[in-house]
């Protein structure tokens, strides 16, 4: 359903669109926020991503909302005002905007839209939720109230029983930002004291030597350094990575699936000499990301585009010490911090992936040493990705085995699962493997 970008800039109609994009067009807030945001201010960008990705959260409380405030559904190049609607709930139920500006700057938008004849139903539609009150009007619905798509709310029930409904929670609260500091260029401490002489909160993580949590929501490019290459932005839960990798020097290392780059200069900051460091990636914009951050960082990496399933196209034939392989996922845990995802994947994703996971996994074994180690890593919180995939792995390699990353990392319940909210971080899973000398 295409709807291209408004010719002119107006902040809400901007907003619908970016919404419009995301539920009917399948696209991602990577691909289509950051369009419309170039186009305002960096205080109307923050707004724009507060709004749409508020707007993800609720999504079927609003869905409902507006069901029962629209006689019939819009169709054709109208349905995106059905977006904007939506958008002008959310503001009045779930934000601080003014009810007034909420209404009228929403009517006002729908000319930038194409529905200049459809600002009198967007009017009766705002005027009714308001006089009707209907935002008391919560759904009851378990699954409405965790403002995920059916069939992940049941999955997460299923894996998680008693602890889903924390999790759900976790799904939808505010990620904090996590910075990763640059050991190569600064301390954790003296980058502490330039960020209280700036006068911003933060706090330290124990378990994270490098690590940096910013308590309010900062514009990441005007702190202090950040041009200069002092810090990477970072998740807790991503950063273990490198610990987990062990990296030693004089080592020949591969990081799979490696855009944005973020634990390639992880690895690369915990190591001081390695003989050499791959970074490897399908996607050859995703690539330049990779480039951007490394030369910002100070740090040399080889980036090379191409298909982890199929080395023979890209591997040069000499073995490596060390993989990690940051598999594709389903990404859902990592929702809190992109609440579109729920609504961009779909159940028949999960077994496509897994089947992914599996070629990917079983076409880079070859690639690594005897006596070797590699860590798998996703960003999911589904068994079926995760230890499920690994118990499969050791299954059809017997010249593979775990190492353990905590006391309950075992054959049966290989590797560590983080849940969203642990310790602050995202859902994150990590697994060992150790291949055998022989």
């Amino acid at each position: 359903m295409n709807a291209p970008l408004p010719r002119k800039k107006n902040l809400r109609g901007d907003a619908a669109w970016v919404v419009f994009q995301i539920l009917e067009n399948g696209k991602s807030s990577r691909d289509c926020l950051a369009k419309v945001q170039q186009r305002h201010s960096s205080k109307d960008s923050a707004w724009l991503q507060e709004m749409t990705m508020g707007t993800m959260r609720q999504l079927p409380q609003l869905q409902i909302w507006l069901r029962r405030l629209l006689d019939k559904p819009l169709k054709g190049n109208k349905k995106i005002l059905e977006h904007l609607m939506m958008l002008g709930i959310y503001q009045l139920a779930f934000t601080r905007v003014s009810p007034h500006a909420a209404v009228a700057e929403t009517v006002n938008a729908a000319p930038a839209l194409g529905g200049d004849s459809l600002k009198g139903l967007v009017n009766a539609v705002l005027r009714n939720f308001q006089r009707q009150e209907m935002h008391t009007q919560v759904s009851d619905d378990p699954i409405v109230k965790s403002g995920m798509p059916k069939w992940l709310y049941q999955a997460l029930s299923a894996q998680y029983g008693d602890d889903a409904q924390a999790l759900l929670s976790q799904a939808n609260a505010i990620a904090p930002l996590w910075l990763r500091i640059n050991a190569s260029k600064v301390s954790r401490e003296a980058y502490s004291e330039k960020l209280t002489q700036a006068g911003i909160e933060h706090t330290f993580s124990d378990e994270h030597p490098q690590a940096i949590i910013v308590q309010s929501r900062t514009d990441v490019v005007s702190l202090p350094g950040y041009s200069d290459g002092l810090f990477a932005v970072q998740d807790g839960a991503a950063q273990l990575a490198a610990h987990y990798l062990g990296a030693q020097n004089g080592e020949r290392i591969l990081d799979c699936c490696a855009a944005p780059g973020g634990k390639t200069g992880h690895i690369i900051e915990t190591t001081t000499d390695l003989q050499s460091i791959i970074a490897l990636d399908s996607d050859g914009k995703r690539l330049t990301r990779v480039k951007e951050n490394m030369q910002r960082l100070g740090h040399k990496a080889t980036i090379i585009e191409g298909d982890a399933a199929t080395p023979a196209a890209w591997w040069d034939g000499e073995p490596f010490d060390r993989i990690l392989l940051d598999a594709p996922c389903s990404a859902t845990g990592v929702i809190r911090r992109h609440p579109d995802i729920r609504w961009l994947r779909k159940k028949t994703d999960i077994d496509a992936l897994v089947d992914l996971q599996a070629s990917i996994l079983d076409a880079l074994w070859p690639l690594l040493k005897p006596g070797g180690t590699l860590l798998y890593a996703t960003c999911s919180v589904l068994q079926s990705e995760n230890s499920e995939q690994m118990r499969h792995f050791l299954t059809r390699n017997q010249n593979a085995s775990l190492q353990p990353l905590s006391e309950s990392d075992s054959p049966q319940t290989p590797g560590r699962q983080i849940l969203p909210g642990e310790q602050q971080m995202d859902g994150f899973y990590y697994c060992r493997l150790l291949k055998s000398s022989n």
